[in-house]
């Protein structure tokens, strides 16, 4: 086909829209201002040890999911070190207040019964309750790689209800709901706002069964590169777009990076937030209503991470997500800060090493964290945010330690090193707004407001990654393939990769 796409920025949504338009013939140069590609998929290391930066549990890639099937086309799943949860306990939720742990397993039928085990006065409630989530994924066709209209006001009642309004919908009783809407973290969950239809797709996703990257994922966005560059495409890092040109007639004319470096092609991506996009467009490029809205458009919150290593052979390797909460009451209250209760639950995680073992090495924490915490600090960059920042950093962390230490008497002893980022961290080192972790915070009063297309007015530009669908590593892949079909003018990639895994046999 010989036609040239450039994407502007090497995280999960440019790599995956590269390397499908660089299969099709496509030559594909991508540029990324990070030293390191991938985006949620890069790893930074401290102390020796290699730790994810925001990719760390994995959906969608058992075999039949959408994403197995989109790396099997792509010809890198024997490249990927996977490795599943605990069938028994993909997750983990601790209530502090009355010390019950609540062990979930992977599987439809397993998580009913368990639940139904534990509530019996609910449990022909639970059963509608997962059936109705079941029921809301299959309205999204593109979730199982089917084709459909794009039409995302065609759906139930319940498609767009509020979350929380689900649940209570089917669950009586309290604490149950409270432990139902347990995932919030996974996806940024709002009280009244964000829809029902991502809480079911984000839990069915889950269900089905969860994996890790064994050694990180850094190895995925490796792979990705490799079938860039196999098929003739460059992968460009350590350089960053300062400027997109666009010519009288609505079409990107060039790119210009702070190297001062020109790029040229038939079609551009851009994989990187919205509103860092328009930073660097030109200004007449796209109405004051679009910016505007872009602009005003609510983000999803960020989140305080804590990174620890182990002293040899001192803390166990724990094969499943671990979320916490300090009362029942409070999961949908994370992102309200008071430095008194900071932090009301988090999420944590042993990550695992290529053939891990009893031992874990590292931890990584993620407590909930809305940017306004650190604005004081916004015109700093990193390593010159200065001694009150260090100062308040420390303080959070001693106060996640606390809690995790009343979670694992003992575990203080066992750690050998900490670093955190904030919010502040993640805004400079992803190039997303106030540093949120999702994008786009989808809201079900307002759907259109943060429903962007992959179109664009400007004719030659599109849009892929986690603020048009979905985020993390099931939506965007996903959108990386409606990207490509807008590219391509066709909708016949999705029979190409469900005929690659699924051969049609023609006699």
């Amino acid at each position: 086909m010989n036609e040239k796409v450039v994407i502007l920025g090497g995280g999960l949504g440019g790599l995956f829209t590269g390397a499908l338009l660089a299969r099709d013939g496509y030559q594909v140069t991508i540029i990324e201002k990070n030293r390191t590609i991938g985006g949620g998929l890069q790893m930074f290391s401290r102390y020796g040890i290699d730790f994810e930066t925001g990719m760390h549990m994995l959906g969608g890639l058992r075999p039949g999911g959408s994403i197995r099937k989109i790396c099997e086309y792509l010809g890198i799943i024997s490249q990927l070190d996977i490795m599943p949860t605990d069938h028994d306990c993909m997750d983990s939720i601790t209530y502090l207040s009355d010390g019950k742990t609540y062990r979930i397993p992977e599987g439809r039928d397993n998580f009913v019964a368990y639940f139904s085990h534990l509530f019996p006065h609910q449990a022909i409630q639970i059963k509608a309750y997962v059936d109705k989530l079941y029921d809301l994924s299959e309205e999204v066709d593109f979730f199982y790689l089917r084709h459909d209209d794009g039409n995302i006001f065609n759906h139930s009642e319940e498609f767009m209800w509020p979350a929380n309004k689900l649940i209570s919908h089917y669950i009586d009783d309290e604490r149950l709901r409270d432990v139902l809407a347990y995932m919030n973290p996974m996806y940024g969950g709002v009280e009244n706002h964000t829809p029902a239809f991502v809480h079911a797709l984000i839990n069915v996703l889950y269900i089905n069964g969860t994996d890790r990257f064994a050694g990180g994922s850094q190895q995925l966005a490796n792979a990705l590169a490799k079938v860039i560059t196999n098929y003739g495409g460059e992968v460009i890092n350590d350089e960053k777009v300062i400027r997109v040109v666009v010519d009288a007639n609505k079409q990107v004319e060039r790119i210009i990076t702070h190297k001062k470096k020109e790029y040229c092609g038939d079609a551009y991506v851009a994989s990187f937030h919205p509103c860092a996009l328009l930073e660097v467009i030109d200004d007449d490029a796209f109405t004051k209503a679009y910016k505007s809205r872009i602009m005003n458009a609510p983000n999803s919150y960020s989140t305080f991470s804590m990174f620890v290593s182990f002293m040899s052979e001192s803390f166990p390797y724990i094969n499943h997500t671990c979320y916490f909460q300090d009362d029942y009451g409070s999961v949908w209250k994370h992102g309200e800060y008071d430095a008194e209760t900071w932090p009301r639950g988090f999420m944590y995680m042993t990550s695992p090493e290529h053939n891990q073992g009893k031992w874990a090495t590292k931890m990584i924490i993620n407590s909930i964290m809305k940017f306004d915490q650190v604005q004081q600090w916004a015109g700093t960059t990193t390593g010159k945010r200065g001694e009150d920042y260090e100062r308040w950093k420390q303080e959070h962390i001693d106060k996640v330690l606390r809690r995790l230490e009343q979670l694992h008497p003992g575990i203080k002893k066992c750690i050998k090193h900490v670093t955190a980022s904030s919010p502040l961290t993640i805004r400079d080192y992803f190039n997303v707004k106030e540093g949120s972790i999702y994008g786009f915070s989808k809201d079900c009063k307002n759907i259109a407001l943060t429903q962007l297309s992959v179109f664009t007015k400007v004719k030659n530009l599109y849009l892929t990654g986690q603020c048009i669908n979905l985020h993390g590593i099931c939506g965007v892949p996903l959108t990386a393939v409606n990207t490509v079909e807008a590219i391509e003018r066709s909708h016949d990639i999705i029979d190409r990769i469900n005929n690659h895994y699924h051969p049609l046999n023609i006699t």
